[in-house]
């Protein structure tokens, strides 16, 4: 399947929705599972602003890449994020649109621990 490396360097990201195990069935509940390494996936929201646009995306990332703080509102790095288009046909309707994976989404997020009050 195609994949398509998507340029982060211009854009500013932030954590839209907190870090969210990736549900593979929702019938049974059973969490998404990476087929290489057998790792749990999480799905984070993310804003993604770049070239004067925003968006909501939702991205697929191992819970072994998920580091930092990401709470609402987190500035956030994402690395090696991809996009990759899909479709299929489920009751006779066909869907298609573009999923989202990144290896790591990493906050970004600074804590003053030098301050003294005066």
């Amino acid at each position: 399947m195609r994949q398509i490396p998507v340029d982060t360097s211009v854009a500013t990201v932030m954590v839209a929705k907190t870090p969210q195990p990736k549900v593979r069935d929702r019938r049974t509940g059973e969490i998404a599972t990476d087929a290489e390494t057998g790792a749990k996936l999480m799905t984070v929201d993310v804003m993604f602003a770049a070239n004067d646009e925003v968006e909501i995306l939702s991205v697929t990332v191992p819970e072994t890449g998920i580091s930092g703080d990401l709470t609402m509102g987190t500035p956030a790095a994402l690395t090696g994020l991809v996009a990759r288009p899909w479709e299929n046909e489920f009751n006779g309707q066909k869907r298609h649109g573009i999923a989202f994976r990144a290896v790591a989404v990493t906050s970004l997020a600074t804590t003053d621990t030098g301050s003294k009050a005066a």
